[in-house]
């Protein structure tokens, strides 16, 4: 009985162990001192989608995923790094599904061509409801 209490207080306390004592990454929050850096940086933050909130930019996000994505953002651009380079190496890392703007390709056709069809689609929908309604009140 005292194993299986001590068990149970061991997988109830598991979490709360598990929480990361290691500080924040050094430029999570922190900006670069050269300002043209710092605007670089920001305007490839904003085009990074958060993986944990997912509805925000790393820019945007508290997450601390996305401080870690900001620091290295900021770490990259500081060594030199070109933030196209940056941006291909994060795709490379986390997946096309990383950035806001997909890249059109046979298998991302659908997510590109369904707006315009719908579109099409609606159009033509309304158009038949306008001739029939014309011919409604015409004929009246």
């Amino acid at each position: 009985m005292r194993y299986a209490l001590t068990l149970l207080c061991a997988l109830i306390a598991a979490p709360l162990v598990a929480q990361t004592a290691l500080p924040p990454a050094p430029y999570a929050d922190r900006q670069l001192d050269d300002p043209k850096k710092e605007a670089e940086a920001k305007s490839l933050m904003e085009t990074i989608r958060c993986l944990v909130c997912q509805s925000q930019s790393i820019a945007d996000s508290n997450a601390s995923m996305a401080g870690d994505m900001r620091s290295q953002i900021r770490q990259r651009i500081l060594a030199g790094e070109k933030p196209e380079h940056i941006r291909n190496w994060l795709v490379e890392r986390y997946g096309e599904w990383v950035t806001y703007a997909p890249p059109v390709e046979p298998l991302t056709w659908p997510l590109w061509g369904a707006p315009v069809i719908l579109l099409v689609i609606g159009l033509w929908l309304m158009r038949g409801r306008f001739k029939r309604h014309k011919r409604g009140n015409g004929g009246s």
